[in-house]
């Protein structure tokens, strides 16, 4: 009996006694009561009631691997060479980095309900209720080295913006890897991080995991405990599947690496900049522990930003700078 199981139970809506579960599980009273203390300790909220049992306070809707894959097109499922959908890993990202030192890896893709040590760019942890987001990571090769890949993460942030687009919200670009969303007070909150990693040689072969973490749903209690804003999808399209997203990421990804090495980032800059959160806008530059003020432009054709400080403009790769809203 996994986590998974008591939850596809639990959230039809019916209330389910200890020993009802026991029987559909197959366990004991006591090893159903053990994985329902674990549902509360992961912040998942129940309702019980005496003499009528259990029930899943909010419905969770599980990830279903055999339903994405039939939701992918022809041309999909031919660059996807296999789909993992796991309860709990440590990060998606090392899944997949693990796979391509077992020679594998290359259009694989791998779906996690919850990650114990997911992270984002600078190491920061990267925590999610279970099975309220849409943690994703996709394995590709590339011939052509790591200077192919300049601004990846950029155009992964377009394809997010554009599918969720289609679903009437309005996601707004920050750089380099974030993904926000407005919130009543004019303010933006984070609604996604994006971590590409890359091993390989400069100029020849090399692999890359790209690493997605969506807040679809986002628990009022659990929002709270953030120390910082946070959004998630549902606050501008409440009906949305997390299935029906990952169909549409996988789908949109998929297409996104077949071409990136012949396009590179050009083909997604002016795109980038449409979505651009701090367009014009004062910001702060981060640099270790020196934070200069500067107003933001857009981003050049390698996915540098540029900014204008002190009358100079000047661009702004990855690495250890961030850029923040001034406030």
């Amino acid at each position: 009996m996994t986590i998974g199981d008591l939850i596809r139970l639990l959230s039809d809506g019916e209330f389910h006694s200890g020993e009802q579960l026991g029987v559909r599980l197959g366990v004991s009273r006591a090893a159903v009561w053990k994985q329902l203390r674990k549902l509360e300790a992961l912040g998942i909220a129940m309702e019980a009631v005496k003499g009528q049992g259990y029930r899943l306070a909010e419905p969770l809707e599980l990830l279903d691997g055999a339903r994405i894959v039939a939701g992918l097109s022809r041309e999909s499922r031919g660059l996807l060479t296999r789909l993992f959908v796991e309860e709990t890993l440590p990060s998606s990202n090392a899944f997949l980095r693990e796979r391509f030192d077992q020679g594998a890896g290359h259009g694989e893709v791998c779906l996690v309900e919850q990650q114990s040590a997911g992270r984002g760019r600078r190491g920061r942890p990267w925590n999610t209720p279970w099975g309220q987001s849409l943690m994703l990571s996709l394995g590709w090769r590339v011939d052509s080295g790591v200077t192919a890949l300049e601004g990846l993460s950029l155009a992964v942030g377009v394809v997010l913006a554009k599918v969720l687009e289609r679903h009437g919200a309005a996601p707004r670009l920050k750089w380099p890897n974030d993904v926000l969303l407005e919130q009543p007070d004019g303010g933006f909150g984070k609604l996604a991080g994006i971590l590409v990693e890359v091993t390989g040689d400069t100029a020849g072969p090399c692999e890359v995991v790209i690493g997605m973490g969506i807040n679809v749903g986002l628990p009022a209690a659990f929002r709270a405990g953030l120390d910082q804003p946070a959004a998630a999808v549902h606050d501008q399209a409440p009906g949305v599947s997390r299935n029906e997203l990952a169909v549409e990421l996988i789908e949109a990804l998929l297409s996104l690496m077949a071409g990136f090495e012949a396009q590179g980032f050009p083909a997604w800059q002016a795109a980038w900049n449409e979505r651009h959160a701090f367009a014009d806008h004062e910001v702060d530059i981060l640099r270790g522990e020196r934070r200069e003020a500067a107003v933001a432009e857009g981003v050049d054709g390698s996915g540098n930003l540029l900014v204008r400080r002190e009358g100079r403009l000047e661009r702004l790769a990855g690495g250890e700078i961030s850029v923040r809203a001034r406030s």
